[in-house]
């Protein structure tokens, strides 16, 4: 018997099973001490859907970086998120447990507050954590939206940004404020047609489907009622007005390509973790408009009376008559297939840093996303819900030599298996977890699984 939970035993034992200690890991030792160790460059979006890539057939979106590492690897076609919500997932992705392990059900316990000292995820340790133990320099960046209590291992050169707020914790807005002031993009007022964006504090041209687009220049906007609100992150969408140089996606990039230079010569495990394509869906020029509104072809299921869903009295928030617009919603998939190829465009980048260092044939390289986006779909924005727009996410791995070239598999996988995945092609004793390595499904094409374990928070659906 292995250390693994596998899925018939984590189906029996763990679901409903509340926060107990069965999955404390143990240390997992290199097995592979003499010769060369195999690096990973681990790249994850935010909020990707699994279509959104030219390779998944999603025409007039090209990503050619994203389908290079498919076409030199393997694209998993029938991947999930273990959770269609940021914290969770993304704790469940860096420890290979389920949000039932590491009391992680929801956003609001992705920091370490919300730990007491008995928290489960305590006992847990990450695939880097794991790595950086046995000789791995570990460097991480954008994103984390994990108990902070898991990320010590990392060697980031800058780990407080203004207002002492940590990196890998609250202040990653911050650090993008920082880096903004550091390349003096101005600060203005926002002008007739413009709001300011209320992440990067500079002013955006509004599209149609915007909240506050023909107001005048306003910290708010007149909801159904006619009262005053605030807009949130998904209400914001049009232009940036910034340099595309200086958009979050570039600082996150040129400080991945920055890492691989300093990991040079040392086995590394280095992540680019990109905010985008969250909201605000504002990219900059180029991206803006790149993608022609007549090209976009909205969901089939855009007006959905969604008679026969869970979903239909919950998740309010969520929907909006804008959504179901099938003229508005172009202007909102024209933004985010733009941040997606701005996306790729970075990550030809970062791939091109790794040959340049050597070690594009010694560096096992994934590309991922924590869940995915509705994007209209059935009159929804955002995620939150197990919708194949929310739920299914791009996967795609290479590792020249021990990934076959062009390999697809179809069998259903799970952002749980990665932790195993990596200690397994990295050649590290595995610890226990809910997920199952996926080597062998690359090995063997003619492996299946008949299922993935999938979880969300109760409150979340009526």
């Amino acid at each position: 018997m292995t250390d693994k939970l596998n899925r018939r035993n984590f189906i029996r034992h763990s679901v409903g099973a509340g926060l107990g200690a069965s999955l404390l890991s143990s240390t997992a030792a290199l097995s592979n001490p003499a010769g060369r160790k195999t690096n990973l460059l681990f790249i994850i979006t935010d909020q990707q859907r699994f279509d959104a890539m030219s390779c998944a057939g999603s025409s007039p979106l090209q990503t050619p970086n994203m389908d290079r590492i498919a076409k030199e690897g393997v694209r998993f076609t029938k991947a999930y998120t273990h959770c269609a919500v940021c914290g969770p997932a993304r704790t469940s992705l860096l420890t290979g447990c389920a949000f039932s392990h590491t009391a992680t059900p929801s956003n609001r316990e992705a920091y370490d507050v919300a730990h007491g000292p008995n928290s489960p995820i305590r006992d847990l340790r990450t695939y880097d954590e794991i790595l950086s133990d046995h000789g791995y320099h570990a460097e991480f960046f954008g994103k984390w939206h994990t108990p902070e209590m898991r990320a010590k291992c990392y060697k980031n050169p800058v780990t407080v940004a203004g207002q002492g707020r940590t990196v890998l914790g609250p202040g990653m807005r911050t650090h993008f404020l920082d880096f903004l002031e550091r390349n003096q993009v101005p600060r203005r007022k926002a002008e007739p047609g413009e709001q300011i964006d209320t992440y990067s504090a500079r002013p955006y041209k509004t599209d149609p489907i915007d909240k506050r687009h023909g107001m005048a220049p306003s910290e708010y906007y007149l909801n159904s009622k006619g009262e005053r609100v605030k807009p949130i992150q998904p209400d914001i969408h049009g232009r940036l007005d910034i340099p595309a140089e200086f958009s979050i996606t570039a600082q996150q990039a040129k400080e991945t390509i920055d890492a691989l230079e300093r990991a040079k010569g040392k086995p590394f495990s280095i992540t680019c973790s990109f905010h985008l394509p969250h909201a605000p869906m504002t990219p900059t020029k180029p991206y803006h408009g790149m993608h022609p509104l007549e090209e976009m072809r909205p969901s089939k299921s855009l007006n959905d009376s969604k008679e026969n869903s869970p979903y239909k009295d919950s998740a309010k928030h969520h929907q909006a008559p804008e959504y179901s617009d099938p003229k508005l919603i172009r202007y909102m998939m024209s933004n985010y297939f733009g941040l997606i190829r701005e996306i790729d465009d970075w990550i030809g980048k970062i791939l091109q840093k790794l040959e340049a260092i050597g070690e594009a044939d010694n560096t096992l390289v994934i590309f991922t996303s924590d869940h995915g986006e509705m994007l209209g779909a059935h009159g929804f924005r955002e995620k939150n819900m197990f919708y194949e727009e929310s739920a299914h996410i791009p996967l795609l791995m290479r590792l020249p030599g021990k990934i076959p070239a062009g390999r697809v598999v179809g069998t259903p996988v799970s952002l749980l298996d990665l932790h195993a995945t990596i200690l397994d092609y990295l050649d590290a004793q595995p610890v226990r977890s809910d997920g199952e390595s996926l080597r062998a499904l690359v090995d063997d094409p003619n492996q299946t699984r008949d299922y993935m374990i999938g979880e969300w928070e109760q409150s979340a659906v009526p």
